[in-house]
């Protein structure tokens, strides 16, 4: 009977109203740290590695092993907590965190529960909403704390056996919690986004997610206005940022659902079937875990020299110097000297391999009007790599190309449609020329010469009689048909803008 509850729930989650509900999200995102080494072994941390090959004996836990703390790790926690705009606690602390997986050995995690690394940090973002509003709204997440602990490893079932593989076991991470300041599924999407932007710029994380190097917990929850917080599902380890925006977005319509249909939401972890689209039950959180922390014993308290504190091998200030100019700055600063708007901005500092074509690009000096080339680079640049699936950082190489078509362009000697063609042709595995070759080879100089572009257009309406008549009536839409007429004529090569006056001026004589 509550499986054909639920079935009908779910049929109709599309169509509940969610407006007198508020639904409150709190994200957990574990980082796996940019280091060779494990967090407390010498053992390899290498992707895609043989099964079981990057193992020490302190990650299959033989008596006797004892950890050693990874320096690099800590500077890079302390690194990304400092970006972060989070407090860095000058002592912190390593517990045993209880629990039973077979993938962990030791039969416990090491990780930074009562006294982590750092609290108390705030993340600023943006988010483009999906209505006719094109301005991004400015949102801030507070960061609870960030701790150091260690991954376990891998389990695999098959429908006799299950076999494990330790390779990740040890794996050095970063645990983010965020307090619950989100509202709806873009909001998860775009801050993460913004985190990714920031870890990728300090080179503490790779943010593969398709590697597990960033995996994602949601908490999610709804009350109506005014109530207090409801009960709360957690999303367990989702694995892309466009899976955390549907998963929560499913989840928050099915909680709804429950709750408009007389039913309670329960206590409970799901994960997100990226397939069907929906999330599905895993385990109850009824009974609250008792995790039994207790300080680890074999590792000492964690000093961080900060300030006036100069106790401890790794260095806060220090640290700072080292902060490159983070994602908000490149932006802010795009939009002061290169004239660049806010959106342009948000999406070339999105892309890091789309912002090294741009700054290289502007590096040389090729392009004086640097919103064009953005323009360019961002509709379609970005457009066509879609269309013939590739990525920006596969194509860094073109870039002195890809500045010289904006040259072309900008200086009037092609229009737009010979630049999309170049764009094609020195994209293409083929090509051996640069733009300025292909244009003069294939005779592709927009023609500018009001005469001719003139004898173009009285030629079109000559030939076009009904289309007139049609415009002349009223129908003004169908100009754009006569101007692809005149395109046509030209061969693609008349300069449009100039068309469109000619063109004009004609009709209404």
């Amino acid at each position: 009977m509550l499986s054909l509850m639920y079935n009908h729930i779910t049929r109709k989650l599309s169509a509940l109203p969610s407006h007198s509900w508020q639904s409150v999200i709190g994200l957990e995102v574990h980082a796996q740290i940019n280091s060779k080494s494990k967090l407390f072994s010498g053992a390899d941390t290498s992707f895609s590695s043989p099964v079981n090959d990057n193992v020490s004996l302190f990650d299959c836990s033989i008596p006797g092993t004892l950890p050693v703390l990874n320096k690099k790790c800590v500077e890079s926690g302390v690194l990304t907590a400092l970006a972060l705009n989070c407090r860095i606690n000058p002592v912190s602390c390593f517990d045993r965190k209880h629990y039973f997986y077979a993938d962990l050995p030791a039969g416990y995690q090491i990780t930074q529960q009562r006294f982590p690394l750092a609290v108390d940090g705030k993340l600023d973002f943006q988010v483009f909403s999906h209505g006719t509003n094109k301005l991004p709204n400015a949102v801030q997440v507070r960061i609870k704390q960030l701790q150091l602990e260690q991954d376990s490893g891998k389990s695999l079932h098959d429908s006799d056996r299950s076999l494990v593989d330790l390779n990740r076991a040890g794996a050095p991470l970063m645990e983010l919690v965020f307090e619950p300041d989100l509202t709806n599924g873009d909001e998860a999407a775009a801050m993460l986004k913004e985190l990714v932007a920031i870890l990728s710029r300090i080179d503490t994380c790779s943010c593969k997610m398709e590697e597990g190097a960033l995996r994602v917990d949601a908490n999610i929850s709804i009350r109506r206005e005014n109530e207090p917080l409801g009960t709360r599902t957690e999303i367990k380890n989702i694995g892309s940022i466009r899976g955390v925006a549907g998963a929560i977005e499913y989840e928050i319509k099915r909680q709804v659902a429950v709750r408009e249909a007389g039913g309670e939401v329960v206590n409970e972890t799901r994960s997100w079937d990226s397939v069907a689209r929906r999330t599905v039950p895993m385990r109850d959180k009824e009974v609250q875990q008792d995790y039994r922390y207790m300080p680890e014993p074999n590792l000492p308290p964690l000093h961080v020299a900060m300030g006036p504190i100069q106790t401890g091998s790794v260095n806060a200030d220090e640290l700072q110097r080292l902060i490159p100019e983070l994602p908000e700055e490149t932006r802010h600063r795009l939009r002061v000297e290169k004239g660049l708007n806010l959106e342009q901005s948000i999406i070339l500092v999105n892309d890091d391999s789309l912002l090294k074509i741009f700054q290289r690009i502007v590096g040389c000096g090729q392009v004086e009007n640097k919103k064009l080339l953005a323009n360019f680079l961002i509709n379609d640049f970005i457009t066509l790599l879609n269309k013939i699936e590739k990525d920006t950082c596969e194509v860094e190489e073109s870039a002195e190309y890809l500045g010289e078509i904006v040259e072309l362009l900008e200086k009037g000697h092609i229009n737009r449609t010979t630049a999309k063609f170049l764009l094609e042709e020195i994209l293409s595995e083929n090509n051996k020329h640069s733009p300025m070759e292909i244009v003069r080879k294939k005779d592709l100089i927009q023609i500018t010469d009001e005469k001719e572009l003139t004898a173009f257009c009285e030629k079109v309406i000559l030939e076009n009689e009904k289309v007139v008549q049609a415009y002349k009536s009223g129908k003004t839409k169908v100009f754009k048909a006569l101007l692809g007429s005149v395109a046509k004529l030209s061969k693609n090569k008349a300069d449009m803008a100039k068309c469109t006056v000619i063109l004009k001026r004609l009709l209404d004589e």
